[in-house]
This record gives C-alpha cells, sequence and structure tokens, in this order.
C-alpha cells in the first residue's frame, strides 16, 4: 500500500499541468500546491483508516456473497434439472402405461369382437338346428297323419269288403279265433 501511495505521489509531482503554474511551485499562494498538499492529505487519511483495505473486504464480501449465491444458483438449477428428468422420465412412463392400456384394451375388444362372432355363429347354428328339428317334427306328423288317415281309410274299407262278404256265422268265428289267439300271446 505505501508504494501506491509513494507511486501516486511521485506521478503527481511530475505532472505537467502542476508545473505550469505561475510563481514558486512549494508556495501556499500556489493553487497546485495547495490542491496537491489537500490531496495527499486525503491519501493519507484514507491509508491511516485503512479505507483501502475495508474496500478490498467489502469487496471480497460481496464477491463471496454473489460466489455463494452463484453456487445456490448452480444447486437450484441442478435440483431443478433433475426434477425435470424427474418428471420427463414419470411422463414417459405415464406414456407408455397410457399406450399399454389401449393395446390392452384394443385386444380385449378385438377378442370380445371375436368371441360375439362366435357366439353368434353357435347362436345361428343353435336356431337352424331348431328349425330343422321342428321341420323333421312336423314332417314326421304329417307322415304320420297320412299313415293314420291311411290306416283309417283301410280299415273302414276292409270293414266294408269284409262286413259285405262275410255271414254271421264266419264273422264269430273269427271273434273266437282273434281271442283265442290273444290268450295265447298273453299268456
Amino acid at each position: 500500500m505505501r508504494t501506491y501511495a509513494t507511486a501516486t505521489l511521485v506521478a503527481l509531482m511530475t505532472a505537467g499541468p502542476a508545473l505550469a503554474a505561475s510563481g514558486p511551485f512549494f508556495s501556499l499562494h500556489n493553487t497546485n500546491f495547495v490542491v496537491l498538499l489537500a490531496f495527499i492529505l486525503f491519501i493519507a487519511i484514507l491509508m491511516y483508516f485503512k479505507v483501502p483495505t475495508l474496500i478490498a473486504g467489502m469487496l471480497d464480501k460481496r464477491a463471496d456473497g454473489i460466489r455463494s449465491e452463484l453456487d445456490e444458483a448452480r444447486a437450484l438449477r441442478e435440483e431443478a434439472q433433475t426434477l425435470l428428468a424427474s418428471y420427463e422420465r414419470k411422463q414417459k412412463e405415464v406414456q407408455e402405461q397410457a399406450e399399454r392400456i389401449v393395446a390392452h384394451a384394443k385386444t380385449e375388444a378385438a377378442e370380445a369382437a371375436e368371441q360375439a362372432k362366435e357366439d353368434l355363429k353357435g347362436s345361428i347354428a343353435r336356431r337352424l338346428k331348431a328349425a330343422e328339428d321342428q321341420i323333421a317334427s312336423a314332417e314326421s306328423s304329417a307322415v304320420r297323419e297320412v299313415r293314420d288317415e291311411a290306416i283309417r281309410i283301410a280299415i273302414s274299407a276292409a270293414r266294408d269288403v269284409v262286413a259285405k262278404s262275410m255271414t254271421a256265422a264266419e264273422g264269430n268265428k273269427l271273434i273266437d279265433a282273434a281271442i283265442s289267439e290273444v290268450d295265447a300271446k298273453l299268456h
């Protein structure tokens, strides 16, 4: 610090404007000399009260404060980047899960549609089978009715033929033969 003050004093003494004043330089009537003395006194007071050290300390303290704020800002930035990465990971996981859910839903829908087709085919097959059974039943019923009607007509015709051609004695003989035949089959 003393070298700084000495260098300043030498620079001031060799200054051109200070030498340009009229009259002797080292006189109190010379304003340049008075200003130089006041400046040297001011510098001496600053050195005595250690103002440059105080200013340097304040600047160092301010630099430390700025450095700590920068470190804190860096830490906050890193934390924010970590949170951002975490949220991006979570968003990606949620997106993947949503895609899996949609794919699963599509698969289930396709399976349900396939099952519905199979159920519809089964239902159609059952209805066709029921319709075929009804047709077969109606056909067999119609055949049975035709046969019954044919039998009834044949019996009626046979009765008429037998009644016309048969006598009472022959009828009694046939009845007795039928009774004995039924009795033999039952016992």
